[in-house]
C-alpha cells in the first residue's frame, strides 16, 4: 500500500502524518508512507483543503484529522470517507 500525506507543513498536516505512521506501525500494515509538501504536487490531486490522505492514488480523506479508529478502518478495511 502506498500512502501519501498531503500538506504544506502546518500543525494539522504533521499531526496526520504522525497518526498515520502510528496506525500503520501499531496494526502491522504493510505500507510505504511519504509526505508531500510541494503545493504543485498537492494540486494534482484536485483538493482544496489540507491535510489530505491518499491511499494507492485515491484521495480518501481531506480537510481534517480523523480519530485513530477511523484511520485504522480506512487503512485496514478500505472504508474511504472523503
Amino acid at each position: 500500500m502506498e500512502i501519501k500525506v498531503l500538506g504544506t507543513g502546518c500543525a494539522k498536516c504533521k499531526a496526520l502524518e504522525k497518526l498515520t505512521r502510528e496506525v500503520v506501525s501499531d496494526n502491522g500494515i504493510s505500507a510505504e508512507i511519504s509526505k508531500v509538501e510541494d503545493i504543485m504536487e498537492i494540486m494534482k490531486y484536485n483538493i482544496m483543503q489540507t491535510p489530505a490522505l491518499v491511499v494507492d492514488g485515491k484521495v480518501v480523506l481531506k480537510g481534517r484529522i480523523p480519530s485513530y479508529d477511523e484511520l485504522k478502518d480506512i487503512l485496514t478495511k478500505k472504508v474511504f470517507i472523503v
